[in-house]
């Protein structure tokens, strides 16, 4: 009974910790992992605050899928997204569907769509513009005659029914080398020569950066995506203020002055609350808010976060896992179910656990708290089984013949004998988890990943390792952490080194 009542402490813990990021009150944008819907995110959340309404940004959420289940689940209350998203990857509707359909589907879910926002954000393929006419290649139909052409794609591009399957059938392309691809990164890769082909935004600042030529789509496959805002129908009772916020920005934004502002984060390295705020004080006349928290401030709300994550994580680990351990050495048949329980979970991998938790705890602290304590639980488990599967029978007979009960003699001898092993899956646990826990910024966790994300997402090496050494520390010190706390906890006589 004490074990089943330990296992719903990760998700109190979780609760607990999500329900204390964000007040109850407050208008949450959220917004995509890639750098425009952070800033239409940011200039959302900077309108919001200038109309009254207490707004948070929750940037870099991941992609379409983990934003639409937030909003459905009113762990967000809008988000900027696109109309030929909306229609393909949301709602699956025929591409040519009109927006009076879009409108009545998404208000049988509980949400309405915003005005265009003033600008398109389409699919594109491209090329480096020197490859390109050298090749003959200036339409998408043209890549037929090239079938060894290396593509790289992201993972949205190359699955999304109006993305690659699209592409390949209409113009009927043979080329077989496709790589997928973080969009970011295969820039990168476009430079370097290790891709020839890529999918791009049309609005990338990328695209003249790099000297690429977009392909043009001859065919048109590529349906019409207007940037709008999503948004629950219900502000409209709790928050009227902010509908009117996003209604003043609707026709706001042009593509060129788009393509402007990626270009401002992307290349220039301006922060994306800034450039938010220089567009709105420019256009609205809004007045700009205070300057972003210095990296020091930064760094250290991050390991703060970071940390909570992991303690929450560790602690129900350890309330759990220990019984789970005991229970499994004692009973053979037991302990091979337990182990091979946790033995799949610790398969599963890290990305797909936190969204197949999203559904029941929501984004933020809570999935990433039960990942990572999930995580935690099989070297806890194994370490407990092998410390006590691993005392001498000899002291075990000498308890008995003291006369002490079966529980004295498990918190007297047999806890305090395998201590050295128990300890030594805990410390094992917590590391993972201190590297693990970084992947929790893509559901909105925060911690350490937050600017290795923003430092990939912007290829700014100073960011990765902003989150990347303060992470690799933390694993040290909660090494040493742990060195120390076996003095305290394991026998004097167990940590003595037999004289050679």
């Amino acid at each position: 009974m004490r074990i089943r009542r330990a296992g719903v402490l990760p998700i109190a813990v979780a609760a607990l910790l999500t329900s204390c990021t964000t007040a109850p009150d407050e208008v949450r944008v959220g917004s995509k992992k890639f750098t425009e819907s952070v800033i239409l995110g940011e200039i959302l959340a900077q309108m919001e605050r200038a109309a009254g309404v207490a707004a948070g940004h929750r940037a870099q959420l991941g992609g379409t899928q983990i934003l639409w289940h937030a909003l459905l689940a009113g762990d967000i209350d809008m988000y900027p997204e696109y109309t030929g998203t909306i229609r393909a990857d949301i709602l699956h509707l025929a591409t040519g569907a009109p927006e009076a359909s879009l409108r009545e589907a998404l208000a049988r879910h509980g949400v309405a769509m915003s005005g265009s926002l003033g600008f398109e954000d389409r699919y594109a393929l491209g090329m480096k513009a020197r490859d390109a006419a050298r090749l003959g290649v200036r339409s998408l139909s043209d890549l037929r005659a090239h079938p060894k052409l290396r593509l790289g794609f992201s993972e949205e591009f190359l699955n999304r029914p109006d993305g690659w399957p699209a592409v390949r059938t209409r113009y009927r392309l043979p080329q077989a080398d496709i790589r997928p691809l973080d969009h970011d990164l295969a820039y990168r890769a476009l430079a370097a020569g290790d891709i020839d082909a890529m999918d791009l935004y049309t609005t990338d600042a990328e695209i003249p950066y790099y000297d690429m030529v977009v392909l043009d789509d001859d065919l048109q496959v590529f349906p019409d995506y207007h940037a709008v805002v999503l948004y629950r129908l219900d502000l409209a009772q709790r928050a009227p203020a902010a509908l009117r916020a996003v209604r003043d920005l609707e026709g706001g934004i042009k593509a060129e002055e788009m393509r402007r502002l990626n270009g401002r984060v992307k290349l220039e390295r301006v922060p994306e609350r800034a450039a938010a705020a220089d567009f709105l004080a420019a256009t609205l006349q809004i007045a700009q808010e205070p300057a972003a928290e210095g990296r020091a401030r930064r760094v250290g709300r991050a390991v703060a976060e970071h940390l909570s994550l992991v303690a929450a994580s560790l602690v129900t680990a350890v309330v759990v896992a220990i019984p789970l351990g005991i229970a499994a050495a004692r009973r053979r048949r037991l302990g091979t179910a337990i182990l091979a329980l946790a033995g799949v979970v610790q398969t599963i991998p890290t990305l797909a656990l936190l969204v197949l938790l999203i559904p029941v705890l929501g984004i933020g602290a809570a999935p990433a708290v039960a990942a990572l304590f999930l995580y935690s639980v099989l070297p806890i488990v194994v370490n407990t089984m092998a410390g006590l599967a691993g005392i001498p029978a000899s002291l075990l007979e000498s308890a008995d013949v003291l006369g002490l009960s079966r529980r004295a003699r498990l918190y007297k001898v047999e806890l305090p004998l395998a201590s050295p092993s128990i300890l030594a899956g805990v410390q094992t646990a917590a590391v993972i988890n201190v590297g693990t826990a970084t992947l929790g910024a893509l559901i909105g966790a925060g911690g350490l990943g937050q600017p290795i994300l923003t430092g990939i997402r912007l290829d700014d090496m100073r960011l990765i390792l902003e989150g990347a050494v303060p992470a690799a520390l933390l694993a040290l010190i909660v090494q040493a952490l742990f060195a120390w706390l076996s003095r305290g906890l394991v026998p004097r006589g167990l940590r003595l080194r037999p004289e050679s």
